[in-house]
């Protein structure tokens, strides 16, 4: 019987290195949800990748910068009572969400480097590690160009972009997480295939949700209709779909992008529920059923988080919370499905393979081939 592949050395560490830089990445995620839900977002109106790592060191580098603050809509039209002593506040958290996500460039780039020259990572590989380098790059430019929706004219990023920056942030996190599971778990069999399939689907309607609170935060939806489960006493409140034309209540209708996001939320946790208590009848390994516990957990994690958020107008520990919450159920999802994917052809036990003994009792629904 064909043994199941076991990970080198070097491809763990390799992987302990991809689950430093997804730690990195949700940090990331938490600090951009504070600094949006703190209106930090918008202190710094200039954006220099390579020059702009050192904070204001002088009292007359901070007045500059408060001078360039000053002109922007933001001050105009919501800060003008701030003096340089208030825009420090602000200016700190921007200041910090920037200087990780260099933090996290270099903390890539170097160990590749390092990981590359050494062979641990082959050349055959190297386009999966370029591509983690331009997202992150491109990760930055449309950070910036989120800023910019919201230093012309209207004090307010555009929830547009707001939403394209999360799903990017989520999307890195996933890239990095998955190919140090894969890494670290380079075989699987392919006894659960009807699973993996629902396990796709399930962490595609997480990711559904995401996408649709997204919209919730651009627009700040979340501050109105603080009442659950209905809606100031409806459960169809006014005004749902008042826009024209119709799919622009889907994405620019506060009223429209809350109901949404709740129905969402609740069909997906029932969704999870369901998928959960399917899974306790069923075969499946080790390692996927402690990823479906989790799954269930951060699910219901998130929705006491989400329903608290609400109902007390997303205080910035809740708001920031419920974002990382997201993150984890995500993270629960990727590990069912990572856990029950088919392996590659080439790593598949065939049937002929195995001992008379071993493939008479999987013929009879006895002892089966598990990690």
């Amino acid at each position: 019987m064909s043994e199941i592949p076991v990970p080198s050395r070097q491809d763990r560490t390799v992987a302990i290195w991809l689950l430093c830089l997804s730690g990195l990445v949700f940090a990331m995620v938490v600090l951009g949800g504070v600094t949006r839900l703190t209106g930090s977002g918008l202190s710094m109106v200039d954006w220099k990748p390579l020059t702009g790592a050192l904070p204001p060191l002088s009292e007359a580098d901070w007045q500059r910068l408060f001078d360039m603050y000053r002109q922007s809509p933001e001050f105009q039209k919501v800060n003008s009572h701030m003096d340089v002593h208030a825009f420090k506040g602000i200016f700190w958290l921007e200041y910090l969400h920037r200087v990780l996500g260099r933090i996290i460039g270099i903390a890539f780039l170097l160990p590749f480097v390092f990981f590359a020259a050494r062979g641990y990572i082959g050349l055959k590989q190297w386009p999966k590690y370029l591509l983690m380098f331009l997202l992150g790059g491109l990760q930055g430019l449309l950070g910036w160009y989120m800023v910019k929706s919201g230093l012309v004219d209207v004090p307010h990023v555009s929830q547009y972009r707001l939403t394209a920056h999360l799903v990017a942030a989520f999307l890195i996190y996933s890239y990095l997480f998955w190919v140090a599971l894969s890494l670290l778990y380079p075989g699987r069999g392919d006894s659960v295939r009807p699973w993996f399939g629902r396990s796709i689907a399930l962490t595609a309607m997480v990711c559904l949700t995401v996408f649709s609170g997204g919209f919730v935060a651009g627009l700040d939806a979340g501050k109105i209709y603080n009442t659950f489960p209905t809606m100031g006493g409806h459960w169809l409140p006014p005004g749902l779909y008042a826009l024209d034309p119709f799919w622009r209540n889907l994405f620019e209708n506060t009223t429209t992008v809350q109901f949404n996001h709740r129905l969402l939320a609740i069909a997906t946790f029932c969704v999870i529920v369901l998928f959960w208590l399917g899974a306790r009848r069923a075969d499946l390994p080790a390692r996927a059923r402690l990823g479906i516990n989790a799954v269930l957990h951060a699910a219901a994690l998130q929705m006491v988080l989400g329903i608290s958020t609400l109902l007390l107008a997303v205080p910035v520990s809740l708001g920031a919370a419920h974002q990382a919450a997201a993150l984890l159920l995500l993270t629960a999802c990727l590990l069912v499905v990572h856990s029950l994917r088919p392996a590659p052809q080439s790593q598949r036990l065939r049937q002929s393979d195995l001992p008379p003994a071993l493939d008479e009792a999987r013929a009879t629904g006895g002892s089966r081939v598990t990690e």
